[in-house]
């Protein structure tokens, strides 16, 4: 081919990826995860009512298959970052999962329509129900996997793609890095957006239209999403995997063992290898850290570990990228583990909230009473104007005084969230002593269900709203830290870290529930089917102490945290090494400048 014909061809190549990427993927990729948080929410937030009132199951068991779903769901995003990074890449991840997140909200549609899927209606101030059967049981467990399943493709994977899009963007403009924690707020902003609709006109139909349609409307708006999508295909960005994360984590360790007794060497001297790599480092290669030396041996260099070829036996010898990507990860997962608690101190949101909203004055109009879990409709309110209020006001406020672009740094923002969540239990337990305080006096402690108190549901408003300002700062700050500080070529599954915090605060609810369940019976139980007679807000102290304890635990963690550094490539190719975030000008070892800040 002549000299004129390949530079055509690559001249069109490059027309062809300048189109690529940027805002203009934005619609494709949050509508997808919009509908599969539409139908995540709209079933979620009321499934307490379905297993309760349609199924007919005790309130702990309810409770507990709603935490066991929950963390069942922000499980299997582990496994869907992994396969992203390793082998399918973001698009295809996304893509599988949708199809069979759709499958699943098929499924949960028609056991919410079919009259044998479900066991017959309750009678009317029946004091026992029949309850469903085993088989009812298991095609309600069957969706539900599905769904969770689905999940593991979309979730992990949806952040890191969209961020994707804007940081290859920025780069090709030559502009620097993109303002991620304005896209940050734009993807939890949308999250929002879907949960406000859910937990108003979804729920809305299931309780006043029926399940059926209920779980139909956010199936069919699924479906228009994963077209959607799909129809995109041109205009993304798709970075291609870059391997098992997996398997070089297991090599590193795997070489550092076997070089447990060696002594190390100057850093310098340490094994490094650009071209092996460049498929892992496209934004630039992480530096050497003189924390966690142990792993520093896989990198040592001794006789047998290089094939007369020159490449590396990576079983015994890994590059100092390579090892720091390990060492990122372990630094990591202290602060990660702070998040645990947070979702098991707010997991009684979608449970034992909404009963006690069933239990008190929901009328709006004569004829209209607000369904009880449509009192999510303030959590997520005060999140949507705190994400939008600290996005276009407070960061320009509070850059004046730190000078950070993002005004303050991640972690700084995860504290803040987790200190207001305390208060909203502190709310929760207050409102919830003046209800029982109100059933007393009214006579009305063993009134029949269905039965309201003289007590409004908007006393429940507050608890509500003030979880819904501290995830605004919590949810958003955890998310940004796991992206930033995660290696890049793990970065599906470093978001897949946050669903997993999710996961495990859930199963740990469920644990919490059930101790406290068996461990209050000869006392007074405080958790009862009736909540009327139980000491619900007893619960919500023991959350606040608890809570209480994992902030010191968080402070001493930031303390102590030691953000990576990473050496990038500037557009005109001088090397610009940057640790983590900015504040003061450091030079590496063959004088390049680098910032060193926190995040």
């Amino acid at each position: 081919m002549s000299e004129d014909g390949r530079g055509g061809a690559k001249d069109v190549a490059e027309k062809k990826k300048a189109k690529q990427g940027g805002f203009r993927t934005m619609p494709f990729i949050l509508a997808n995860d919009f509908c599969d948080r539409l139908a995540t929410v709209g079933f979620g937030s009321n499934l307490i009512t379905y297993l309760t009132l349609q199924l007919h199951l005790p309130l702990v068991e309810a409770s507990n298959i709603l935490t066991n779903y929950h963390g069942t769901t922000n499980l299997t995003p582990l496994v869907g970052g992994l396969i992203a990074d390793s082998f399918a890449g973001r698009f295809w991840t996304i893509t599988v999962g949708s199809i069979i997140y759709q499958l699943g909200m098929v499924c949960l549609t028609l056991s919410a329509a079919l009259p044998s899927l479900r066991p017959p209606p309750c009678a009317k101030h029946a004091v026992e129900c029949q309850r469903a059967s085993s088989y009812q049981i298991a095609v309600l467990y069957l969706s539900l996997l599905a769904t969770s399943i689905g999940s593991g493709g979309t979730r992990p994977c949806n952040m890191a793609f969209g961020a994707d899009q804007l940081e290859l963007d920025a780069r090709k403009r030559r502009g620097g890095k993109a303002p991620m924690w304005s896209f940050f707020n734009l993807y939890f902003f949308g999250i929002e957006l879907a949960k406000l609709m859910a937990v108003t006109v979804v729920v809305y139909i299931q309780e006043n239209v029926g399940w059926g349609w209920g779980l139909g409307v956010p199936t069919i708006a699924m479906f228009v999403a994963v077209i959607g999508f799909v129809s995109g295909y041109s205009l993304y960005v798709r970075m291609p995997p870059g391997g098992s994360p997996l398997v070089r984590l297991a090599q590193v360790a795997a070489a550092a063992f076997k070089k447990r007794k060696a002594v190390l060497p100057d850093p310098d001297l340490l094994y490094d290898d650009k071209v092996l790599d460049a498929g892992i480092s496209t934004t630039g290669r992480l530096l050497h850290t003189d924390q966690l030396k142990f792993f520093d041996k896989a990198a040592i260099v001794m006789e047998g570990d290089v094939l007369p070829s020159g490449e590396p036996k990576l079983w015994r010898l890994s590059t100092v990228h390579r090892v720091e990507e390990i060492k990122s990860i372990v630094r990591m997962l202290p602060i990660w583990a702070a998040g645990i608690l947070m979702v098991t101190a707010s997991s009684h949101n979608s449970s034992f909230a909404i009963q006690q909203a069933r239990t008190m004055d929901r009328d709006i109009t004569p004829s209209f009473k607000i369904p009880p879990a449509s009192m999510l409709i303030f959590n997520n309110l005060a999140m949507l104007v705190t994400l939008a209020f600290y996005d276009r006001v407070l960061v320009r406020v509070l850059r004046r005084f730190t000078g950070r672009p993002n005004g303050i740094t991640h972690l700084q923002r995860t504290g803040v969230g987790m200190t207001i969540a305390m208060l909203g239990n502190v709310a929760a337990a207050a409102v919830e002593k003046r209800r029982r305080s109100v059933a007393a006096a009214s006579g009305m402690l063993d009134a029949p269900k269905g039965a309201m108190l003289p007590i409004s549901v908007f006393w429940l408003v507050p608890q509500y709203a003030i979880h819904g300002v501290a995830n605004a700062f919590m949810d958003v700050g955890r998310m940004e830290f796991l992206y930033d500080q995660a290696p890049e070529s793990m970065r599906s599954t470093a978001a897949a870290l946050y669903w997993l915090t999710i996961s495990a605060g859930s199963y740990l609810g469920t644990v919490l529930v059930t101790i406290v369940h068996e461990k209050t019976r000869g006392s007074g139980q405080w958790l009862q089917d009736n909540l009327n007679r139980g000491k619900l807000d007893n619960y919500y102290w023991l959350v606040v102490g608890l809570e209480g304890l994992n902030l010191i635990y968080f402070f001493v963690c930031v303390k102590y945290y030691t953000f990576k550094p990473l050496e990038t490539v500037g557009s005109d190719e001088e090397v610009e090494p940057y640790h983590g975030n900015a504040n003061g000008t450091n030079k590496d070892k063959k004088g390049a400048s680098f910032n060193s800040r926190t995040s």
